[in-house]
């Protein structure tokens, strides 16, 4: 017995697929640790070549955004739900990293600093990799007696965590990789970089959570005894704080931009608090309010106001601010008029109205409108003859490119977390079962003729009769023979 347990422990850590991702690693690593980061003809104070991005390195670019922004999300929504192509789909993802890494290191054409910030983040990310697949062979051994009883349970926390930190950490690694790759943000401009990069990704975020708690969250809100406007003005109150204090360097003369930004920390702290109190009835129930939706309002009203230089800037953070605005507002309408200061459209929290997507994708879409409008971008889209509408458009098919990747992700893990719910023939108002997205024809008219019906029709026990036997969805029957009574 013991001995066909070691065999088939042995045939689990020797299959093909690790077998393979270990073949690819020695091949491939020896190949970029060969390779020289030339950078003999960046000019001094560059921090890249004039040369071009050559094939290979754009091969590296779209592998890797495949490998980490595409391949690894679904793997971890898979491996959530326990799911049997967890192992595969992250067997993969690796096999693509392990290429793209050693491409990263095998380029010619552009070159780049050794000391660049998407270089020095590649190693821990790396590593963190490499800790997972380790623990994910461990817990797929199954060694569960003696000490490894113990370690095991520690070994999940950590793969459970690595693994639903690694979308975040490769966002920022893709954000590092195309900063790099323009040699962007450098020196004087590092500042208004971190500014459009760490508020646009906190409004993409946002927008994400939004579409959590709206599609799958609902339950977990209503088990926590608090409402969304609690975590929202919360955490809105929390970054006014620090806005207040580090958008302005103390000690030197206020400019416009400081005092925007810094009263702009003033009304969020302000404003989160309110929301705070807001977020409890006089009972102590949870309970909706505004303020969330009217402090994203009222920003994109004075980000749109910011005074810029480039004309495409300008009209860029203009349609940022309207967007912004836009999922203020309609925020505060979904909150006040859709769902009625409830938790959601129904109790079990699987009903959505299709306006409550409005806000959640304006967030999305402002997010990159406010991430795509730093400085140096604004200066490359205007030289380049690209005018203000076209580049808003494409920022828009961004956000609609994320907005759905999220929407399909939930979708997996709710299908596969949640038993099988039975269809309704009523719910919220609507006519009966649909037959192909339509209402049938016969619930509709007697809607319809529900109220036109006198009472001494409902009280003739023949008329209730005649119309009970009538199939055809027709009208014209019921009307011809009450004439001709």
């Amino acid at each position: 017995m013991a001995g066909r347990r070691l065999d088939t422990t042995t045939k689990m850590a020797f299959s093909p697929l690790p077998s393979f991702l270990l073949a690819l690693g020695l091949v491939a690593l020896p190949m970029a640790s060969a390779h020289d980061h030339d950078s003999s003809h960046i000019e001094e104070g560059q921090t890249i070549s004039i040369d071009p991005i050559d094939t290979t390195l754009w091969i590296h670019i779209f592998i890797q955004m495949f490998a980490w922004g595409i391949i690894f999300p679904l793997g971890m929504v898979l491996g959530i739900v326990k799911s049997r192509w967890h192992v595969p789909v992250q067997v993969l993802g690796t096999a693509f990293a392990i290429l793209g890494y050693a491409l990263g290191h095998m380029h010619g054409g552009r070159e780049f600093r050794h000391n660049n910030v998407h270089s020095k983040f590649a190693s821990p990310i790396s590593l963190m990799l490499f800790a997972q697949i380790l623990m994910g062979i461990y817990l797929k051994l199954h060694l569960e007696k003696g000490i490894n009883g113990k370690i095991r349970r520690f070994v999940k926390i950590g793969h459970g965590i690595i693994g639903k930190a690694m979308p975040l950490l490769s966002w920022t690694q893709m954000i590092f990789g195309g900063i790099t790759a323009l040699g962007f943000c450098q020196g004087d401009h590092l500042g208004q970089c971190l500014a459009h990069f760490i508020m646009g990704g906190a409004f993409i975020g946002y927008g994400i959570i939004l579409t959590i708690m709206l599609l799958v969250g609902q339950l977990w809100l209503k088990r926590t005894g608090r409402s969304q406007e609690f975590f929202d003005s919360s955490f809105i109150a929390a970054w006014g704080v620090v806005n207040t204090f580090t958008e302005h360097r103390w000690g030197t003369a206020w400019v416009k931009n400081d005092w925007q930004h810094t009263t702009m920390g003033i009304i969020w702290w302000a404003a989160g608090l309110a929301g705070v109190w807001l977020s409890r009835d006089r009972d102590g129930r949870p309970q909706r309010n505004f303020i969330p939706g009217f402090v994203i309002l009222i920003t994109g009203w004075a980000m749109s106001a910011h005074p810029q230089e480039l004309m495409i800037s300008a009209e860029t953070h203009k349609m940022f601010g309207y967007t912004l605005m836009a999922a203020g507002a309609t925020r505060i309408i979904e909150i006040s008029f859709v769902v009625r200061d409830r938790t959601g459209m129904s109790e079990d929290g699987r009903e959505t109205s299709s306006f409550q997507y409005v806000p959640v994708f304006l967030l999305y879409a402002s997010g990159f409108l406010f991430m795509g409008a730093t400085e140096e971008q604004m200066a490359l889209v205007a030289s380049s003859g690209m005018d203000h509408v076209a580049y808003i458009l494409i920022l828009y098919s961004l956000a609609f490119l994320v907005f759905l990747f999220t929407n399909v992700l939930l979708g997996i893990y709710d299908r596969n977390s949640t038993p099988a719910v039975p269809p309704k023939d009523t719910a919220n108002g609507r006519l009966g079962p649909r037959v192909n997205g339509n209402i049938p024809v016969r619930d509709a008219q007697e809607f319809e003729l529900e109220g036109l019906m006198s009472e001494d029709e409902d009280e003739s026990p023949k008329l209730n009769r005649d119309d009970s036997s009538l199939e055809s969805p027709s009208t014209v029957g019921k009307n011809s023979d009450r004439v001709a009574r």
